[in-house]
């Protein structure tokens, strides 16, 4: 295992590099860059580059977001429109997507890890394409739970694969407006998915079901944005071709302070068992299992909660419609508030607190006919979901070396799937209507989830000055000035090393 060390010279005591860090053990970056800065670029130069980034990354990912969370919703819409499979069953057909994502989640990250990220995330888009439409042939239970299966495997590369392209072309502080970007996408999809099967609730020709239609509609919107990824969506700046290469040199440049490195194909072992012996992974990934367990329940049952307040399925569908924009508002303004303050675990509490609210009113009204009341309460309760988009930025803004990285997205996603799958079954059909169990089960999750949340930033901070303690010996020891610490600190950016490695990494509370 090759790293970079911080040695010095011994005539001049001042810092120097004691491998050049490039081969299999340095990030792809330094295919077009200096272990050390030796270009650098104005803040007006680096605004008009940014900006270029935001015209093809965050819109590419905002239509790969928005076609995948429809694809997941759809059996939401499909349950109230003529949907087939009922009772038990649809809680298994409801659960299989994220069984799919249990099963391929670790493969497909190490996958991407040896192959060009981009290029294997729109395979896996195009193929979900194909498996959702064939949704509109299927007529059994095991048929439907087959293809759902199939389905999560390969929407289980989205995430992951997103969360590492923005963590190549952004900076710490730009990255969690640029996520939340994207992940609005599933609250929008909620408007359109609710009034597209709105519409198509009225035809009247019945040579196909309505719920047919849509997953003929959804899936060939699926291989259509598949088709955009690859001729758009860049695996790396290295591979950037709709950058000049003065332009690909200067993202790398822009992002080398974050410490948080590019793309490095080699798999290395210790950081894969560093990211499972990090503490703060596994508070993470409880976090993380604390609201997908909400998510799993509310994606595939929330719009037979509020037929259950007395609407009729058309209405419901249209009343469902106001949820998604609140929850795209709320993802915009934590994404910006994050980025503005540096912080990651108080906009996820943000996001939690109406939730729990909205659940205690939904207990506490159930059956008092107060209509609108409950629906108030339904649209506090869909704001936890803001809070993954959060989640994936601080892994981004939190972990470097990467296969440790790629490791934490895979660990973080198995859980949103063993939550989701939970999620699945704690609206149990003998509890319908009301689902009293589970709106409790919500509420209890994710006060838990606050006090995990502030232990976590906790130790975020802790690790953040044990650090400054470290560089500030090593400047006394070593006679060294602000500049030769800002020399190491940029020969330390692309070594591929991980956060725990590298002394320079700062931690993102």
């Amino acid at each position: 295992m090759i790293k970079v060390g911080v040695v010095t010279d011994e005539k001049s005591a001042r810092p120097t590099s004691s491998i050049d860090p490039r081969g299999q053990d340095g990030d792809e970056a330094l295919q077009l860059i200096e272990v050390e800065r030796s270009a650098h670029f104005s803040d007006e130069y680096n605004a008009k580059l940014r900006k270029k980034l935001d015209m093809v990354i965050p819109p590419i990912a905002a239509a790969i977001y928005f076609t995948g969370f429809l694809d997941k919703t759809s059996l939401n819409y499909a349950s109230i429109m003529g949907l087939p499979i009922t009772g038990q069953h649809y809680n298994l057909v409801s659960l299989a997507i994220y069984l799919g994502f249990l099963v391929w989640e670790f493969p497909t990250v190490f996958i991407s890890q040896r192959l060009r990220l981009a290029k294997w995330l729109r395979a896996n888009i195009v193929v979900w394409g194909i498996v959702l439409m064939l949704h509109a042939l299927a007529t059994s239970f095991r048929a439907f739970f087959a293809l759902r299966f199939l389905l999560g495997m390969c929407e289980s590369s989205a995430s992951p694969s997103l969360i590492l392209i923005i963590g190549m072309f952004y900076k710490k502080n730009e990255q969690a407006s640029r996520i939340s970007w994207y992940y609005a996408m599933n609250g929008l999809t909620s408007v359109f998915g609710g009034f597209v099967a709105y519409g198509i609730s009225f035809d009247k020709d019945r040579a196909l079901a309505p719920y047919k239609i849509i997953y003929i509609l959804l899936g060939g919107l699926a291989i259509l944005v598949g088709i955009c990824v690859l001729i758009w969506l860049p695996d790396s700046p290295v591979h950037a071709r709709f950058l000049t290469q003065e332009e690909r040199i200067a993202a790398l440049e822009r992002v080398r302070d974050d410490q948080g490195g590019t793309k490095n194909k080699t798999f290395k072992k210790y950081q894969m068992i560093e990211a499972f012996t990090d503490i703060r992974t596994w508070f993470i990934v409880l976090s993380t299992f604390l609201i997908s367990i909400p998510n799993g329940a509310l994606s595939n049952f929330s719009n037979l909660v509020i037929k259950s307040f007395g609407y009729t399925s058309k209405q419901t569908l249209i009343l469902a419609t106001p949820a998604g924009a609140i929850g795209a508002l709320t993802t915009l303004y934590v994404g910006w508030y994050s980025d503005k303050k540096n912080e990651r675990i108080l906009p996820i509490v943000f996001c939690i607190v109406p939730t729990i609210i909205g659940s205690a009113i939904l207990i506490g009204l159930n059956g008092s006919g107060h209509k609108g009341a409950l629906l108030f309460a339904i649209y506090l309760v869909g704001t936890f979901s803001s809070a993954f988009p959060l989640i994936y930025a601080y892994i981004a803004s939190n972990t470097s070396g990467y296969t440790k990285r790629a490791t934490f997205n895979a660990i973080t996603a198995f859980c949103f799937s063993v939550g989701n799958v939970i999620g699945t079954e704690i609206f149990q059909p003998k509890d319908a209507p009301d689902y009293i169990p589970g709106k409790i089960a919500i509420m209890v999750l994710l006060i838990v989830d606050v006090f995990v949340c502030f232990t976590l930033r906790w130790i975020n901070i802790r690790l953040n000055k044990k650090k400054e303690v470290q560089i500030a010996e090593l400047k006394a020891r070593r006679g060294w000035t602000d500049a030769d610490i800002q020399k190491e600190r940029d020969r330390h950016a692309f070594a591929d090393l991980t956060d725990r490695e590298n002394i320079y990494f700062v931690y993102t509370a």
